[in-house]
């Protein structure tokens, strides 16, 4: 089990985690959505595609673009289509 937490709050958790890069890619089904908000930032993978963010905000404290997904990864990164990792400011245990 994966879990991902902020300002001391569970924001993710899963079983099924997708590791690349030694990163944990949450499924979309395993975050609870009232933590996250689209951000307009975007970055590009030379194999993995373009990368969408989230701010992360609980407990009256925010991240912003603290966590990312590839919403149309390219082919060799179709594994994790949708699933969401984060940056150090969220804290992933597993």
């Amino acid at each position: 089990m994966a879990t991902a937490v902020f300002n001391g709050q569970v924001i993710a958790d899963s079983d099924a985690t997708v590791v690349v890069e030694g990163n944990h890619y949450f499924p979309p089904d395993s975050i609870d959505s009232q933590f996250f908000a689209e951000h307009e930032r975007t970055s590009v993978c030379p194999w993995k595609g373009t990368a969408s963010y989230y701010t992360v905000s609980a407990g009256g404290e925010s991240a912003e673009a603290a966590a990312w997904y590839y919403p149309e990864p390219k082919d060799k990164a179709a594994s994790i289509k949708g699933h969401v990792a984060f940056y150090p400011a969220v804290t992933v245990t597993a």
